[in-house]
């Protein structure tokens, strides 16, 4: 077995309570450090405390130690052995150091997946972590990381991929839009945090600029005739999920003959394009500090309202 050890810190401008209060939100739905949307966030199946399991993409870990604004402990769960920490040490003079240590556990096999990819991985999402940081407590970041083509390839490459579904029941455009769909699908992901909530947004997924024909809060509805085919496609946002919805018939033999084979190349274009849009937009969003620093601006705008 070879015993990795990963070391990462970084000196804040700012004193130890402001970036160990940061570190307590760590997985909270306004979790103000973690760097979502670009990669998965941080969840545990409780709040932040001891006993608590999660963990964020395929790794997973079980918080042993939390003392609130100083340290936080993950223990790994198998097939993993090891753990991660992160630190707030203070300096003096409204100065603070952030540590983040990483020890595990790897067979040969494993040490060379690490070298490869898992370590780039890593110390990228720690970075932003600190960068997040930085960003919040100073309310400025100077050299922000940027993600190395390696970096940016195997982010591709892990990428969720669609869920295949029926059509949710409150998709109540799709469902009204034609008498006796001949066909129907639904894919979906996850709404992160940043995503955009408005299926009016989503809109490139499609790649062309169909005509709207109804739309609410949550859905938006596209004709997307083609061929002899009548076809309506859907996008929704709810509280969890963007969705992609299509219902289709043919009215001719000419068109049950293009759907015919357009169907068969359907699920894959529509699960391609709904990823490639959904990965655009999270790397796009704004940051998780950037967000943070957002609502402390909205809070103090409507304080002040409230104040006049």
């Amino acid at each position: 077995m070879t015993r990795i050890r990963s070391v990462h810190e970084r000196v804040i401008e700012a004193p130890a309570e402001a970036v160990g209060a940061l570190l307590d939100r760590l997985s909270a739905e306004d979790d103000p450090i973690f760097p979502t949307p670009a990669w998965d966030p941080m969840h545990f199946d409780r709040p932040l405390q001891v006993g608590a399991v999660g963990g964020h993409g395929p790794i997973t870990y079980e918080v042993t130690e939390f003392e609130p604004g100083h340290r936080i402990r993950f223990d790994m769960t198998p097939p993993l052995d090891g753990y991660h920490e992160f630190t707030v040490e203070p300096l003096g003079q409204g100065h603070s150091r952030v540590r983040h240590v990483l020890e595990l556990k790897y067979s040969s096999v494993g040490h060379l997946g690490w070298l490869a990819a898992v370590k780039p991985l890593h110390d990228t999402i720690v970075e932003e972590v600190f960068d997040n940081i930085e960003r919040v407590t100073t309310s400025s970041l100077a050299h922000p990381i940027r993600h190395s083509p390696r970096v940016r390839l195997l982010g591709a490459l892990m990428w969720a991929k669609p869920e295949t579904s029926a059509i949710p029941d409150h998709a109540r455009l799709i469902h009204t839009a034609l008498d006796r769909p001949a066909y129907q699908d639904a894919y979906r992901m996850p709404l992160l945090p940043g995503l955009p909530r408005d299926p009016q947004a989503w809109t490139p997924i499609l790649r062309e600029a169909f005509p709207v024909i109804a739309r609410d809060d949550r859905e938006i509805l596209l004709r997307v005739d083609t061929a002899g085919v009548t076809a309506r496609a859907s996008i929704l946002v709810d509280d969890t999920h963007v969705w992609l919805c299509t219902v289709a018939a043919a009215e001719s033999l000419r068109g049950r003959l293009y759907w015919g084979v357009v169907r068969l190349g359907h699920p894959f274009m529509a699960r391609l394009m709904l990823r490639r849009t959904h990965r655009a937009f999270a790397l796009a969003a704004p940051t998780a500090g950037e967000r943070e620093l957002s609502r402390r601006v909205d809070a103090g705008e409507m304080a002040s309202a409230r104040e006049q």
